[in-house]
């Protein structure tokens, strides 16, 4: 199968683009993956669904007194009075992101599950990815339409909503919406939040693309939160702050929940997700018992991280959540790629702001490498590269059911540590080796 050439992608890409003012390395093929890898990210959906389900009935049970009531308070802490009160309003129990995005790494052992995205860019640039590779035969995951018939669904009859710190990525949204509405021939499907009017408006449900973080500089946040309240306004996903928190990685390593965990998810489950979430810790500064330490890392106080070697800090630090420094590759400090000095800043700076922005730390797990190929588009030449790869399986979840619409590959040079979008990444759609 000949590959895509230069010309027959970049003809294909929209006037105005996908992400405003970002670019990327294109590809003439897609990304493989082996069969047993693709099975293995079909059945994850339906995992990652029943642990945010999870972690939804676990908050609530602290928040009611009847699991832990740390849980809730540990979740809570940082946020704003209205935004945890917020919470209890949107959606019932058991409502959650409809679309799961997680970010996964491919290593030497298996699958990685660095992050689980509730509202996650790139839906309408792999839509579009997957449409231009299998215009060109290429058997993509999720097929030319599995994007876009999985957002059609997700939205039902409702809208998309924007707010100014979002609009980055509204070219792409755009485009998969107006496949979308060739069905529906509604000229409204994109609403920008401070242009929401409540007589015209509040009747429909949203997809929300703004962050919890950032409420304060959405204009119509009071006239939200009173029709939540009021049970005349719905969002996806819910604006439940609680369940956007990279602490529910590390919570599930928690010995004491552990229990709790099983509870909900059931024992091989449990042990499934510890066995693609990196071990982790909340990077709580309060003492623990004297004849106590963490599991995994032998130390009775963080202060001890001091003294590990480069060797010993193989370890990663992120901001949990609710901080506009909580995605990409901001509020992330990688152990052993900074010097001693540097290291022990980070994690005093982690301890100090455990009250307003808790962190967590976990296992550095080194992805493999990859190879690939991509347009030079100074030379003309396809050229390859060594890089490593972060997997982006899109799942939608729609009556009962959770399906897997597409799977973004972004490959980074091997010199990257953290691999996100960037010029000098490829980003490709995915298919089944044969």
């Amino acid at each position: 199968m000949s590959g895509l050439s230069l010309q027959a992608i970049e003809d294909a890409i929209p006037a105005e683009g996908f992400f405003k003012g970002k670019e990327w390395l294109l590809s003439p093929e897609p990304f493989p993956l082996r069969r047993e890898l693709f099975e293995q990210l079909n059945a994850l959906g339906e995992i990652l669904s029943r642990f945010l389900y999870a972690c939804d009935n676990l908050y609530l049970s602290s928040r009611d007194g009847t699991s832990p009531e740390w849980v809730s308070k540990i979740l809570d802490q940082g946020k704003p009075d209205e935004v945890v009160t917020m919470g209890s309003w949107s959606g019932s129990r058991g409502d959650y992101a409809r679309v799961i995005r997680p970010d996964i790494l491919l290593t030497e052992q298996g699958i990685t599950v660095s992050e689980i995205d509730s509202t996650p860019g790139g839906i309408g640039l792999t839509a579009w990815l997957n449409q231009l590779y299998a215009g060109a035969d290429w058997d993509v995951i999720g097929g030319p339409h599995g994007m876009i018939d999985g957002f059609r669904e997700i939205l039902d009859g409702g809208r998309v909503i924007f707010s100014r710190e979002a609009l980055d990525y509204r070219p792409e949204i755009e485009w998969i919406v107006s496949r979308i509405n060739q069905a529906w021939k509604d000229d409204n499907l994109i609403v920008n939040e401070w242009e929401f009017d409540e007589q015209r408006d509040a009747s429909k449900n949203y997809y929300r693309y703004f962050e919890l973080w950032d409420l304060q500089n959405v204009a119509k946040i009071n006239i939200f939160r009173r029709l939540m309240e009021n049970g005349g306004l719905t969002f996806t996903a819910p604006m439940k702050a609680f369940l956007e928190e990279k602490l529910w990685l590390a919570l599930l390593w928690t010995p004491g929940l552990k229990d709790e965990w099983i509870a909900r998810l059931g024992e091989e489950t449990f042990e499934l997700l510890k066995g693609i979430v990196p071990q982790g810790w909340v990077m709580d500064p309060a003492p623990i018992p004297y004849n106590s330490v963490y599991p995994g890392l032998d130390i009775q106080n963080w202060n001890q991280l001091e003294g590990f070697s480069q060797k010993e800090r193989q370890l990663v630090i992120k901001i949990s959540g609710f901080s506009e420094k909580a995605w990409g590759s901001r509020g992330v400090t990688i152990g052993h790629d900074i010097s001693s000095t540097d290291w022990k800043n980070a994690v005093n700076e982690s301890l100090a702001d455990f009250q307003s922005n808790p962190r967590i730390m976990q296992r550095f797990i080194q992805p493999k490498m990859v190879m690939h190929p991509y347009h030079d588009r100074e030379s003309g030449e396809i050229r390859t590269m060594e890089g490593r790869v972060r997997l982006c399986p899109y799942y939608f979840r729609t009556n009962g059911t959770v399906n897997l619409g597409g799977v973004l590959a972004t490959i980074c040079p091997k010199e990257k540590k953290i691999i996100h979008g960037m010029k000098d990444a490829i980003m490709v759609p995915c298919v089944v080796e044969s």
